[in-house]
């Protein structure tokens, strides 16, 4: 046999004489060898001459010489193999690479080999290897740890091959007792999994289920519950080590994180800590373990783990509140505020409980820190307060981003207020009642920062105005401020919603009245709400008071401007100041300040203009600059829809002024024209015939360009003549006379003593169409009471538009006067109070035509004043 592993076996032919022939040979490696072995091989030749040299039958068996040991003499072969088994499993865990909780559970090559030639020559079956196996492995994983999935193997081949009748009565013995030691030293390991198995260790979750898996499975089988009579109930032994370990757990934990110094701070810290690790405990338990357990077991860990800390907790914490008296300091009213939290958090993770019996010990935790709660409050509103006023200290009044209009204290401040809604939500406290109260001071107290806000801010800005005496600069951080208060505002109007009003309305339902909440609550927020909106008008204010003399001093410019400047050069400076002004502010005014500030100066404008357009000025050339400028300012203020609206734009005063400055800016001779339009509307708004009334009927024949009228008769004139009756006839003239200087005035006779007469005369004026349809162009009916020795009464005036001719607008030339409707029209006089037309007519002492006009209307209101004076005779 070679040294190097490989046994060479030789056959030759023997010779009597000479050297003997070589046959062949077989080369057989010792690694292939068999404990038995019965084969034939074939044999080799030396050289490939001869190369079929035939077969050679063998047979190979192992055996060993020390067949005689204390051990074998004494024991049965099993529980030497058992024991050698043992032995080779402690040798491989301790020399393990990298160590013994990583190893798998598997032996070397070379261990595998010893016990299966011990097995083959001891001739073991496979269920006592297997069951030797278990015995040793199940014994050394109680006092050296490895990967319990090797278990799990076994006692499944274990519940394959169980035969009981195989076993002699120790044999059952032993293997009962290694059941009841694994379980009991596995339950042990449970009741400890926090410290055996803890998730900073990698692998650990793997290893609890692993041992979970092998009891499980161990407590299945058909040999367990034959030899371990009466069987343990797994879940109820897990459970109850569960519950044991979790109270083991607690209590070391509060020996561990027990303070040194016995005050109530530390005692609270203390208390705040253990709330830390006990909830980060049951984290674990219902995010991780459980589903381990509930799988295996069907027990929910977190639910067992949760009853048994939660009645632990509020007994420690309640021991420890005890020693606390009501005028606590204030690092006492934080440590408890920041326990309440923990208590708060510990008390929420109930909801993950599959089912509840009775109250929690904790139900109602929060009576126990009634005291601290006006100090948790006075503490958020001071550190608020302090955070507040430090921001307005280090305010600059300047934008602190590209697209912000306002500045850092506003960010501050909305910290400020987002912290206080934090303490609000973070309390959640249960008691409506009492909740309300709190939420009474909370806002309260808001609101109390509000307008000490708005003062300082205010202060802030006069306070670095006054240091540089710049009125850009000035002017600048009084948008700033109207923005800031402005921002305020939106903060405090989001209150509502943020502190969930709503909510707490529906919870204090039965026991508070919605007048009461809304008394408490939303007036005072609506209070506070009107004090901003105060503080803003006074400062957008502020801005348009340095507008408002820019304004002025250009429509006075304007104003003493030279009649020979067109209106539209002569308002140029006005405008480039006000859209340079407007476009600054614009750019450092939000939208909504921006526009409360342009409807201040609209107004301001208007009462300017209105002031600069009084009636003792009478150039009408100046009057077209007042008009250019309105128009113009319209439009600047309207900014093409980003400025005000049309609606607000067009107020009565405006209406009033424009339509002013458009009469004093018109020429005459469109002042005469309006003075007809108008005449004629008053004569549409009106239904009274107190004057009487005339009727005709007129046409217009465009192929003649010819106006046909037909006076057919008057009715219920009033008696001027001392009989008691008149003599009336009428006049029939076109107006305005500028527009109609060729056509005479035509006259219809006088029907003596009549006050219904029937006058049924026609007239013709050859105008052209388009005269026609000039404004104010009108046919005016004046009746008369001839007079022999005097001049004659006026009985009254008619005034028929000649835009509604018949046949005017008509396609055909010819149409038929037959079936031209009649026209009564009501007799009326001149206004008694005068006219603002004539009025305007009347200053312009320069142009005849209009005193000329003036003259006549005067005249006709002379006329009037006689009749009416006779009327009442």
């Amino acid at each position: 046999m070679a040294s190097n592993g490989w046994c060479w076996i030789f056959k030759d032919a023997r010779k009597d004489k000479g050297q003997d022939d070589f046959l062949g040979n077989v080369v057989l490696r010792l690694k292939d060898l068999h404990c038995r072995t019965d084969q034939w091989y074939q044999l080799e030749p030396r050289t490939e001459t001869y190369p079929n040299r035939g077969h050679c039958h063998l047979q190979f068996l192992l055996t060993h010489k020390k067949r005689t040991t204390t051990c074998s003499r004494t024991q049965p072969s099993y529980t030497v193999h058992r024991h050698l088994l043992q032995q080779l499993v402690s040798y491989e865990i301790l020399q393990h690479q990298a160590g013994s909780i990583s190893w798998d559970g598997e032996l070397s090559r070379h261990a595998s080999t010893v016990l299966y030639l011990h097995a083959t020559q001891k001739d073991l079956s496979d269920f006592h290897q297997v069951m030797a196996q278990w015995l040793a492995y199940s014994k050394l994983y109680q006092s050296l740890e490895f990967n319990s999935n090797c278990l799990l193997h076994q006692i499944t081949s274990i519940e394959y091959q169980w035969v009981q009748e195989r076993l002699r009565p120790e044999q059952k013995a032993e293997l009962a007792e290694s059941f009841q030691s694994l379980l009991t030293y596995g339950v042990s390991l449970i009741r400890r999994y926090r410290i055996i198995f803890p998730l900073s260790v990698p692998r650990s979750k793997e290893r609890l289920q692993s041992l979970l898996r092998v009891l499980v499975q161990m407590c299945k089988t058909k040999a367990f519950h034959e030899l371990c009579t009466p069987s343990p109930n797994l879940p109820q032994m897990v459970s109850m080590a569960l519950k044991s370990g979790t109270t083991e757990w607690f209590h070391m934990q509060k020996e561990h994180l027990k303070p040194i110094m016995k005050s109530m701070e530390e005692n609270g810290k203390a208390l705040s800590r253990l709330l830390l690790e006990v909830i980060e405990d049951l984290q674990q338990c219902q995010k991780i373990w459980n589903k381990f357990f509930i799988s295996t077991l069907k027990l929910n860990i977190f639910s067992i783990a949760y009853l048994e800390l939660e009645s632990l907790v509020a007994e420690h914490v309640q021991e420890q509140l005890h020693e606390v008296d009501s005028s606590m300091s204030k690092p006492t009213a934080e440590c408890l505020f920041q326990l309440y939290m923990n208590l708060q958090e510990l008390y929420r993770m109930k909801d993950f409980l599959p089912r509840r019996d009775g109250p929690l010990a904790l139900s109602n935790f929060h009576q126990w820190f009634k005291e601290a709660v006006p100090q948790w409050l006075h503490k958020a509103y001071c550190t608020a307060l302090e955070r507040a006023q430090r921001a307005v200290q280090m305010d600059q009044l300047k934008p602190f981003g590209e697209h912000n209009k306002h500045s850092t204290s506003t960010v501050d401040l909305s910290t400020c207020y987002a912290q206080i809604v934090k303490t609000w939500q973070q309390l959640s406290w249960p008691d409506p009642e009492e909740a309300f109260m709190i939420m009474v001071k909370l806002v309260e107290d808001m609101c109390k920062i509000s307008l000490m806000y708005c003062r300082l801010i205010k202060e802030r800005a006069e306070a670095l105005s006054l240091s540089e005496q710049n009125e850009g600069e000035a002017a600048n951080r009084l948008c700033i401020v109207v923005n800031n208060i402005k921002q305020l505002r939106v903060l405090i109007l989001k209150l509502p919603t943020q502190l969930d009003w709503a909510q707490l309305e529906q919870r204090t339902g039965a026991i508070i009245g919605r007048q009461q909440i809304q008394h408490t609550l939303h007036n005072q927020l609506d209070s506070t709400v009107s004090c901003l909106d105060h503080e803003v008008r006074d400062v957008v204010q502020a801005l348009a008071t340095k507008l408002e003399k820019g304004i002025g001093r250009h429509i006075q410019e304007l104003s003493s401007s030279s009649n020979n400047q067109e209106p539209e050069d002569s308002i140029i400076p006005l405008m480039r100041f006000l859209e340079s002004e407007l476009q600054y502010l614009n750019e450092h005014l939000v939208q909504e300040n921006f526009k409360s500030l342009l409807t201040l100066l609209w107004h301001h404008t208007l009462s300017v203009l209105s002031a600069a357009a009084a009636p003792q000025v009478p150039s009408a050339q100046h009057y077209r600059r007042l008009h250019c400028a309105l128009k113009s300012l319209e439009l600047c203020f309207y900014a093409e829809g980003c400025g005000l609206p049309m609606e607000i734009l067009h107020t009565a005063a405006f209406q009033s002024l424009e339509t002013h400055l458009a009469l004093c800016s018109a020429t005459s001779r469109k002042l005469i024209q309006k003075y007809f339009s108008n005449r004629i509307q008053q004569q549409l708004d009106t239904s009274s015939e107190k004057f009487g009334a005339v009727t005709i009927k007129a046409l217009y024949r465009p192929s003649e360009q010819k106006l046909h009228v037909e006076v057919l008769n008057a009715a219920n004139l009033i008696p001027l003549d001392s009989n008691g009756s008149s003599d009336p006839f009428v006049q029939l003239t076109l107006e305005p006379r500028h527009e109609f200087p060729e056509v005479v005035a035509r006259t219809t006779q006088c029907k003596r003593n009549e006050l219904h007469p029937l006058f049924d005369e026609a007239f013709d004026f050859w105008i052209p169409p388009e005269k026609c349809r000039q404004e104010g162009a009108c046919l005016l009916l004046t009746v008369f009471d001839y007079d022999t020795l005097g001049s004659n009464d006026l009985e009254g005036e008619a005034f028929f538009p000649l835009c509604h001719l018949p046949g005017l607008n008509d396609e055909e030339d010819e149409a038929d006067m037959a079936r031209v409707p009649q026209t009564r029209l009501p007799l009326t006089h001149p206004n008694p109070t005068g006219d603002e037309i004539l009025r305007l007519l009347e200053s312009r002492k320069g142009d005849r035509e209009a005193q000329a006009f003036v003259k006549l209307r005067k005249q006709r209101a002379k006329q009037s004043k006689q009749t009416q004076s006779k009327e009442m005779e």
